[in-house]
C-alpha cells in the first residue's frame, strides 16, 4: 500500500473541502461592493447579449438604466461557482489516482468562468421574463424564478460534467495513456481484421454512453450536497416563516433537476434507438460474409453491453 499517494489524496481532498467552505462562509457575509470580482464580469456580458445598461450603485448592485432590475448578491452565483468546483475537484480526485495539485486552481478557474456563463444566461432570462411574463397557474413569480434557476444552474452544471468526462475520456485514449477499461474477455473478434476493427470500437463507445448516464447522477450527488446539505449542516434551517421557506425550496431543489436527468435520459435513450436503425460499416460487412461462407457470419457474433 502507498501511504505517501494516501496521504497526498487526503490532503488534497482536504484542501478541496476547506476551500469550498472558505468561500462558502465569504459569500455568507460579503457585500455586493466584495463580490464585483464575479458581478462586474458578468453584467458586462449581460450587457453585451441584451443590450440593457446598468449602473454599479454601492451597497444595492449593478442598477438597470431603467431603474427596474438590479444584479445583486444574491445573483452572484457563488453556490454555483462553489458546486462546480466541488464537482470537478472530486472527479478528479475519483477518477486518477495520481494528479498533481494544480488541478485544484485549474479547477477553480474553470469553475469561475462557467458561473460567468451560467450566471449571464440566468440573468438574461430573467430579464427577457420581466418584460414578457411567463404564466403559470400554479406557480407565483417568486416560484417560478426559483424553478428557472434551479433549471439553468443544474443544466449548466450536467453540461459542464459531461465536457470534462468528453475532454478526460479524449486524453485516457491518447498514446501512452492507460488502454480501455472494457476487457479483452468482453469481446469476440472476427477472423476477417476489418470487421474486428470495427465491432470492439462500437461495444465501447456504447458502454461509454450507458456509464456515462449512471455518472450523471455524480452532478446531482454534489448539487444536492451544497443546495441541501450546507444549509442544514451550517444551521440555516430555522422555524416558522424562514423553515417554510425552506422547506419549499427543497422541494423545488429536489425535484427540478431530477426532471432534467429524466428528459436526458430520455434523449440518450432516443439517440441510441436511432443509431441502431443506422445501417454500419460491419452490418454490410457481414452480410457479404454470410452470402460467401455461413462459417464466417458466425466469427463476428459479438454480445451486446
Amino acid at each position: 500500500m502507498n501511504w505517501r499517494l494516501i496521504y497526498k489524496q487526503g490532503a488534497q481532498l482536504l484542501l478541496v473541502l476547506l476551500s469550498a467552505l472558505a468561500l462558502k462562509q465569504y459569500y455568507a457575509t460579503a457585500s455586493v461592493d466584495q463580490l464585483r470580482w464575479i458581478l462586474a464580469p458578468t453584467t458586462f456580458v449581460v450587457e453585451l447579449l441584451t443590450g440593457s445598461q446598468f449602473e454599479f450603485e454601492s451597497h444595492a448592485g449593478y442598477m438597470s438604466s431603467d431603474r427596474r432590475f438590479v444584479i445583486a448578491a444574491s445573483c452572484a452565483g457563488v453556490n454555483f461557482l462553489i458546486t462546480a468546483f466541488l464537482m470537478l475537484s472530486l472527479r478528479k480526485l475519483w477518477s486518477e489516482r495520481k494528479t498533481s495539485w494544480r488541478f485544484i486552481p485549474a479547477a477553480g478557474l474553470v469553475a469561475y468562468l462557467a458561473t460567468i456563463v451560467a450566471n449571464t444566461f440566468r440573468i438574461s432570462t430573467a430579464l427577457y421574463l420581466q418584460r414578457t411574463p411567463l404564466e403559470i397557474g400554479w406557480l407565483n413569480e417568486n416560484q417560478l424564478h426559483r424553478l428557472e434557476g434551479i433549471f439553468i444552474y443544474f443544466g449548466f452544471l450536467l453540461l459542464l460534467f459531461l465536457v470534462s468526462e468528453r475532454k478526460g475520456r479524449s486524453k485516457r485514449s491518447e498514446p501512452g495513456t492507460a488502454p480501455s477499461s472494457i476487457p479483452d474477455q468482453a469481446r469476440t473478434f472476427s477472423s476477417n481484421q476489418a470487421d474486428a476493427r470495427v465491432r470492439p470500437a462500437t461495444s465501447e463507445s456504447q458502454v461509454h454512453r450507458d456509464g456515462l448516464l449512471r455518472q450523471s447522477f455524480f452532478p446531482l450527488l454534489v448539487y444536492y450536497a451544497t443546495t441541501l446539505g450546507i444549509p442544514l449542516a451550517t444551521s440555516a434551517y430555522r422555524t416558522g416563516p424562514v423553515a417554510s421557506d425552506f422547506l419549499e425550496h427543497s422541494a423545488f431543489v429536489l425535484l427540478a433537476p431530477l426532471i432534467l436527468l429524466l428528459l436526458f435520459a430520455t434523449f440518450r435513450l432516443a439517440v441510441r434507438v436511432a443509431s441502431r436503425g443506422l445501417p454500419t460499416a460491419d452490418t454490410h460487412a457481414g452480410g457479404r460474409n454470410e452470402s460467401a461462407d455461413h462459417t464466417d457470419s458466425a466469427d463476428v457474433l459479438i454480445p451486446s453491453v
